[in-house]
């Protein structure tokens, strides 16, 4: 066995022990599985290491585990979000008066939607539902550098999929020339200044906390500047920066971006325009404009608060309440499109439906549900602790809405053929489903089987097993793996496999996601491919649906040859 096994059994017993007082190898191995499902045909292979590791977590005091952990893995004794998948709705709103509530959605159309969006996305809309008021949809498209058509229409396909209901949509660029408005009434009061230095010295100075030499400007200066950036300067040659104070000891304040020229043809609008506001400048006067009464952010952006506001001042506009929330990710599931775009760019995951990502498209076609999201998300409750949750708390909301609606097959990899003889029928109908009632199947055979090799490895001649909806078979040759059928009687003893009838068995190929980094490092074994049999009732089912193969794990048909592993 590697070392790399036997520490995530140690991992695993420690954290129970931590938890629990005591731990449990059943629990353990539970947990083994859950995160590694290969592991499942080496049951037999790692038991004796997990009863051995128990074992000796069990002897240890509280503060030797504490102290295990702690040499070990620091990162379980890290705080962690409260388990609340009771809870329902979120906090009251400060100020907030029922029907007057209006809150947005303002992402940028430079990528596909990811879970840290849904949680956005899902506040917003639970709130404005709360007060009986509105949620506008609004694209913060000023960058045109990195914005394309197909991230407006996959932001919009996202919330659909999400059924976040939207009051209204629009894009910040519909008010390109009521910016320029407000810049200019920025420029006429003195609040801002044309800057034409390289960013070099620009960035120099920031550091420094020295002012720059175009803040000494005329405004004349200022007006003839700001007139050029239509016209005669290009890219880079000069930008509108808000006089602020560059001796803040916040440095957002330090005479920031307010307007600048990018030459690229806009998604939405072409050419038509060369001068883009910065997100910080936008963001502040479309809120206002908007009606905007309670603006979410991350807490990323909560130094960015004194700016917001000092330009409403400053303007003399209206204010909303600007609430910071932390931004959600999973652990090992990075969300930065600085991250993600090398990985489609260079082949390492197939695109931005890849099963390993936490983008919308990803979970979806994992078989991931958006009611489990949407669930997920408000048990988080509303805290600005940055939340690196456990994909695996997802999964169990998850898993208690696709459980009764997904039907049961029975599924065998490295399979082993066994003859079985003396059976009393050439077909064998199954229920779909051990509880709901969701029809039943019939399955015909002609006494040859497939079975998981590691279930019938060690079998010999007079053992007997039980095959699950069929019956009792006793062992009567190893090589060739032959048996017969001893009748339907239940015995606690006798151990269960499931099976695949090889007449009209289907083929198919399963992919196993799991953690996409570890660390900083790509996992390039985070995607696996398994070849199994499975019954000829998948051909029947639909692409999407859930099912349940037997001994296995929950999975979702992404095709007629493929399903793709969701969680145990």
């Amino acid at each position: 066995m590697s070392e790399q096994v036997r520490n995530k059994i140690l991992r695993a017993a420690l954290q129970n022990a931590l938890d629990h007082g005591k731990t449990q190898d059943k629990i353990v191995l539970g947990k083994i599985l859950g995160t590694e499902p290969l592991l499942r045909t080496q049951v037999k292979e790692i038991m004796p290491a997990i009863i051995e590791i128990v074992n000796s977590v069990n002897q240890m005091s509280q503060d030797q585990i504490k102290r295990q952990i702690q040499d070990k893995f620091p990162d379980l004794l890290a705080e962690k979000p409260k388990k609340q998948e009771e809870r329902e709705g979120l906090p009251p709103l400060e100020g907030a008066e029922h029907g007057k509530v209006v809150t947005r959605f303002p992402p940028e159309p430079n990528g596909y939607p990811h879970i840290g969006h849904a949680k956005a996305a899902i506040i917003d809309e639970e709130y404005a539902k709360m007060y009986g008021g509105k949620l506008i949809l609004r694209f913060d498209d000023t960058n045109p550098e990195a914005e394309r058509l197909e991230y407006y229409a996959a932001i919009k396909v996202g919330l659909d999929w999400l059924e976040v209901k939207y009051d209204r949509v629009k894009n910040t660029s519909d008010d390109i020339e009521l910016l320029y408005k407000k810049c200019q009434e920025m420029l006429d009061g003195n609040y801002a200044y044309v800057c034409t230095c390289k960013q070099e010295t620009i960035s120099a100075n920031r550091r420094e906390m020295k002012p720059c030499k175009c803040s000494m400007g005329e405004l004349e200066q200022n007006k003839d500047r700001w007139d050029k950036m239509f016209s005669k300067f290009g890219q880079g040659d000069a930008i509108v920066r808000f006089r602020g104070n560059m001796s803040s000891e916040n440095t957002v304040m330090r005479d920031p971006v307010m307007f600048r020229i990018i030459e690229t043809k806009h998604p939405l609008l072409g050419d038509k325009y060369r001068v883009w506001p910065s997100y910080d400048f936008a963001v502040a006067i479309e809120d206002s404009v908007d009606g905007v009464t309670h603006a979410f952010r991350t807490k990323e952006y909560e130094l960015r608060n004194e700016l917001y506001y000092t330009i409403l001042d400053l303007l003399k506009m209206r204010k909303p309440k600007v609430i910071e929330f932390s931004r959600l990710g999973f652990e090992g599931m990075p969300v930065s499109k600085r991250v993600l775009r090398p990985l489609i760019e260079e082949g390492k995951v197939s695109g931005y439906d890849d099963p390993r990502l936490p983008t919308l498209e990803a979970l979806k076609r994992r078989g991931i549900r958006q009611d489990a999201i949407r669930k997920f998300v408000l048990s988080l409750g509303f805290t600005k602790a940055d939340t690196l949750a456990p994909f695996e708390t997802l999964e169990s909301f998850n898993r208690k809405i696709v459980d009764p609606e997904s039907i049961r097959l029975h599924m065998v990899k490295n399979p082993a053929s066994i003859k079985i003889k003396d059976l009393p029928s050439s077909t064998i109908t199954m229920p779909n489903h051990p509880t709901k009632d969701m029809g039943k199947r019939t399955i015909e055979h002609d006494g040859g089987f497939y079975v998981e090799s590691e279930d019938v490895d060690k079998l010999k001649p007079g053992d007997a097993i039980r095959f699950m909806g069929l019956g009792n078979v006793k062992i009567t040759s190893q090589s060739p793996l032959e048996g017969q059928y001893i009748g339907d009687g239940l015995g606690t003893d006798i151990p269960k496999v499931h099976w695949v009838a090889q007449k009209n068995a289907q083929k198919i190929k399963v992919l196993i996601p799991s953690q996409l980094f570890i660390g900083e490092e790509f996992n390039a074994s985070s995607l696996q491919e398994i070849n199994v049999f499975t019954e000829p009732h998948y051909n029947e089912l639909k692409e999407g649906k859930e099912i349940q193969f037997v001994r296995f794990g929950y999975c979702r048909k992404d095709s007629m040859l493929q399903a793709i592993y969701t969680h145990k």
